[in-house]
């Protein structure tokens, strides 16, 4: 009698782990994050320098924004190692973070008379992100022959978006999404 209820307790539970997995679904998106981390590249090769650089955080994910003071719409972004324009120097060793995101805006960081329009050298670093939950480092590679790089390190290699918003005025905005995690 002791066996037979022993039996038939293990067949229910069995049963309900069986009936359980079959059902299961996999985990929701995080805040309906569906981006991915796969390279993005858009766009083509603009006058407009790019003027400031900024960041901000966001309840599902950090944003890194690169202002530009007229039209400007290219990109390449993509998980990698990032070099300084010009040189070639590895900016992994200088930038903060477990994965990192090559950036090339598509645009440059001087006027026409190439007098600089950010105030960054090659190397350093262009935000602060103290308290971000993913971003760990925004750091300018140089800008030559009207295309600009950065190194934005990240905690983690995470899904990202990049889109452009036009003003205000005639200014435009490249705009970069990490979110701060996959699923939730």
């Amino acid at each position: 009698m002791r066996l037979r209820r022993t039996l038939l307790a293990l067949v229910v539970v069995l049963g309900g782990l069986v009936a359980g997995t079959s059902g299961a679904t996999a985990a929701a998106p995080y805040c309906g994050i569906t981006w991915g981390s796969t390279a993005r590249t858009a766009g083509s090769l603009s006058s407009g320098p790019l003027i400031e650089v900024r960041t901000g955080r966001h309840d599902c994910y950090d944003r890194v924004v690169f202002e530009f003071a007229g039209p400007a719409d290219g990109y390449s972004v993509a998980y990698g190692e990032t070099y300084t324009e010009g040189q070639g120097l590895a900016l992994s060793p200088y930038t903060a973070g477990g994965a990192l995101l090559s950036v090339s805006l598509r645009a440059p960081a001087y006027d026409d008379q190439h007098v600089g329009t950010l105030p960054y050298r090659a190397g350093e670093h262009a935000a602060t992100v103290l308290g971000y939950r993913t971003l760990r480092d925004v750091v300018f590679g140089g800008s030559f022959e009207g295309y600009t790089t950065f190194a934005v390190g990240v905690r983690a290699r995470l899904p990202f978006r990049v889109f452009v918003l036009s003003g205000p005025g005639t200014h435009s905005r490249i705009v970069i999404d990490v979110a701060h995690q996959w699923q939730a």
